[in-house]
């Protein structure tokens, strides 16, 4: 196919797209964001529930302005996506992530199984990974920034608790670009999931999957890529295919802001066991591990969070903006 055809093809996908976005009256998306599908501009979604869950207020809030900042430095529209009041909406306005922000956990942690029922009864919610795809991928959006993605939890093989980011990720044509799978999670369970589900799984610019605080996972990468424009190339492909898969891309955190992976690990084990040992179970695990983390390691998990959240908005810019050449 030649260059001009590939051009061609998108253009008309992201013409359709933009149609649709225009037209689905559940889903109020900001005007910049329709704009700029409209005109054919690259757009990031980002999700809100690193937000109110992730991170404490205020830090939360200027960390969700700094990364939109992130994806408009690098050439595209942030669409962060959240439910407010019922109704789910496609692009925030500042009074609107301060309001998310300030809230924190008070806003119901969302998922894909959640969305009918926090709109039925017209609450606020935060968007997972699951929840902030489907409606992107309504809105006409392709590509996706977060900071990690759910996975097979450990002892998962017993328990079942699998996280619904992994069958969302197989069924929802999407580039989801983060920090890896999280580090609290069994990461080679999780792999071998997606696996299954015919989820492209690649690392950027490493031969390793990233773990979310640390590059290293000790798991190689089913694929590697280096440059934006390839996963902007696989991208194309799996949607001229019609595959309906999404595309997960880890992003290694950079070496000099990772967290001591030992520090990290131990962590890991004591919030573990707590959880255990207060029967905490379900969507409660990862907030309170990742709290229970940033208080044993003096907050250089919650530091580490942030500068691998900011890295993948600029690979994930990156990767949008050549998705739309």
């Amino acid at each position: 196919m030649s260059n001009t055809d590939w051009k061609g093809r998108v253009s008309k996908l992201y013409d359709q797209l933009a149609g649709s976005a225009v037209e689905i009256s559940a889903i109020v998306i900001s005007k910049d964001v329709q704009a700029a599908l409209q005109q054919k501009q690259p757009v990031v979604a980002l999700e809100s529930t690193i937000i109110s869950h992730g991170m404490p207020y205020p830090q939360n809030f200027r960390t969700a302005l700094e990364v939109e900042e992130v994806v408009r430095s690098n050439g595209a529209v942030p669409a962060t996506v959240a439910v407010l009041a019922g109704v789910p909406h496609v692009g925030l306005t500042e009074d609107q992530l301060h309001d998310i922000a300030k809230k924190g956990l008070k806003v119901k942690k969302t998922s894909r199984r959640d969305l009918a029922y926090v709109m039925a009864r017209k609450l606020d919610g935060s968007t997972t990974v699951s929840a902030t795809m489907v409606l992107a991928a309504r809105a006409g959006i392709a590509v996706f920034v977060t900071g990690g993605v759910g996975g097979v939890h450990r002892g998962g093989e017993n328990s079942m608790d699998i996280s619904a980011d992994l069958i969302e990720l197989g069924k929802t044509p999407m580039a989801v670009v983060c920090a890896g799978i999280k580090s609290v999670l069994d990461i080679p369970r999780t792999l071998e999931f997606l696996e299954t589900q015919g989820v492209t799984v690649a690392s950027f610019g490493a031969d390793e999957f990233p773990a979310f605080f640390t590059p290293h996972s000790g798991c190689q990468a089913p694929c590697r890529i280096d440059q934006p424009e390839e996963a902007a190339q696989m991208l194309h492909h799996c949607r001229s295919l019609d595959l309906q898969s999404g595309i997960l891309i880890g992003v290694p955190i950079p070496e000099q802001h990772a967290a001591a992976g030992a520090q990290i690990e131990e962590a890991i084990q004591t919030a573990l066991q707590e959880t255990q040992q207060q029967n905490i179970k379900g969507s409660n695990i990862t907030p309170y591990l990742l709290q229970r983390i940033q208080e044993i390691t003096s907050g250089a998990s919650l530091t580490a969070n942030i500068q691998l959240v900011k890295n993948n908005a600029k690979v994930g810019s990156q990767i949008a903006a050549a998705f739309v050449q």
